[in-house]
């Protein structure tokens, strides 16, 4: 005889299964850390944040402008100062992160640089004389 016989492979196959999906549910594993995870902690934390959103905070909004909660209005809107005696209502999910809370029994800082100096030497911290 010249040709060998071929033999089918046995039937077993239950461990062959779990060795082809194993490198499928360490990819979702991988995914899960490096992508889904910080991506819910981010969200969560953006929640807080504009949760806890009061009069006074300096805040940043995602256009980029840059301006002070005057009033929050309910649960999905604040009104926020972006110039003196300009007010913009907008809604809270659209702030993108506070810069400074007001300190309790302080009035807001100015806009302007201290001192009443030039704007140049407020920028390079000197103090108009």
């Amino acid at each position: 005889m010249l040709i060998s016989p071929a033999y089918a492979q046995s039937g077993g196959g239950g461990g062959d299964m779990l060795t082809g999906l194993l490198p499928i549910i360490l990819i979702f594993v991988v995914f899960y850390f490096l992508l889904i995870r910080p991506q819910q902690k981010k969200a969560k934390a953006h929640r807080e944040l504009v949760a806890a959103l009061k009069r006074g905070d300096k805040v940043v909004t995602a256009g980029g402008i840059m301006g002070v909660v005057a009033r929050v209005s309910n649960e999905h809107e604040v009104l926020v100062e972006i110039a003196e005696g300009v007010r913009v209502r907008m809604v809270r999910s659209q702030i993108t992160d506070v810069l400074s809370k007001p300190q309790p029994g302080q009035a807001a800082a100015p806009a302007g640089p201290a001192g009443g100096g030039s704007l140049l030497g407020g920028l390079f911290g000197r103090r108009g004389n």
